[in-house]
């Protein structure tokens, strides 16, 4: 069982999905939880959830397009629970379409949501944090803010613009010798309800590609960066392999996933013509954490768990190749030994 730490936490995209799970996350290390979406139904329901899991929750209603709406909620959250120890913005919106199809006002509100949202979150964080100095920033970020795929356009724009705008930052506290932290989580796909309710143009109903993963592994993921100084943290070799994949052959992964990706990013089940979407307003109905794609997804990842001990698993092996080391030289001084003492 992990501490009760007793910090207060800002989720924003709290009410399902992803966020949810983070939610509960916080929850046992008994912190008091800020939860941020546009659907108090579900937001109740997370509360009782944190609630139970030995967490303390209020609800708070807003658009994250809206940075009068995200400021009043910080400010809410301060005067109920004290000073802001961990903010993260996670809400997000996507449209799969073609770009062709995409409408401008589509884009722009998925920009809005998923960019100026965590734009907005981080501003209204930093204007708390930075004279008391202290305090965590966490971007949700995605493989799809350095590697992007075809279909999500607006959403893999906005996921490099956060990735752009959280380097430019983190050189600015740096300069003021802040000691306030920004890191950046970057993702592989997720088993959460965005895709029941994701605006969609595609023959068949929307899946992530995979392989999937369950959100609690992005969500402990998200909770141990709360507590290191980690600059970015990578969650699944699907995520590595896109990050650094796009770095070494990026026109060949063009190719691939342009007959591949449309594919991969769709089941076999035909949509439903007029489903609601969430893009403009919260979808009503009894989502949570998780998805449809349970019997898919991975409960655990190897890859994080080395990447949470990246510097003890490098200091076993420096110590290893010191130990090598030794031995070579005291192998090679026993060998003239021998040739001294055969002479």
């Amino acid at each position: 069982m992990a501490p009760k730490t007793g910090r207060t936490v800002v989720i924003t995209g709290a009410s399902a999905g992803l966020g949810r799970a983070i939610a509960h996350a916080f929850a046992c290390e008994g912190a008091r939880i800020g939860l941020i979406s546009r659907n108090r139904e579900r937001l109740e329901t997370a509360r009782a959830e944190v609630e139970n899991l030995g967490g303390t929750a209020m609800i708070l209603i807003a658009d994250m397009a809206d940075s009068e709406q995200v400021d009043l909620a910080a400010s809410q959250v301060e005067q109920q629970f004290g000073e802001i120890d961990v903010w993260v913005n996670n809400a997000m919106t996507s449209v799969f379409s073609p770009f062709k199809t995409m409408t401008p006002e589509e884009f722009r509100r998925v920009t809005e949501v998923t960019y100026l949202g965590a734009v907005y979150g981080t501003m209204a964080a930093l204007h708390r944090m930075l004279p008391r100095n202290h305090g965590t920033i966490i971007q949700v970020g995605s493989a799809l803010s350095s590697r992007s795929i075809p279909l999500q356009s607006a959403y893999c724009g906005a996921k490099h613009a956060m990735r752009g705008f959280t380097d430019s930052i983190r050189c600015e506290l740096a300069h003021d010798k802040s000691k306030v932290h920004i890191t950046m989580v970057q993702l592989p796909a997720m088993n959460t309800p965005q895709f029941n309710w994701v605006k969609s143009r595609l023959p068949n109903k929307p899946q992530p590609v995979p392989p999937i993963f369950q959100p609690e592994v992005a969500a402990e993921a998200i909770v141990w960066a709360s507590h290191h100084r980690r600059r970015e943290l990578y969650v699944g070799m699907p995520t590595v392999m896109a990050m650094w994949g796009n770095k070494v052959i990026p026109g060949l992964i063009d190719l691939y996933l342009g007959r591949t990706a449309y594919q991969s990013q769709q089941t076999d089940q035909p949509e439903e013509p007029d489903r609601p979407s969430n893009l403009w307003q919260s979808v009503p109905g009894p989502f949570t954490a998780h998805g449809s794609f349970g019997n898919r997804a991975k409960e655990s990842s190897q890859q994080l768990w080395f990447a949470k001990h990246k510097w003890m698993l490098g200091a076993v092996m420096a110590g290893y190749a010191a130990a090598a080391a030794v031995l070579s030289i005291a192998n090679r001084g026993d060998g003239r030994r021998s040739r001294f003492t055969d002479d």
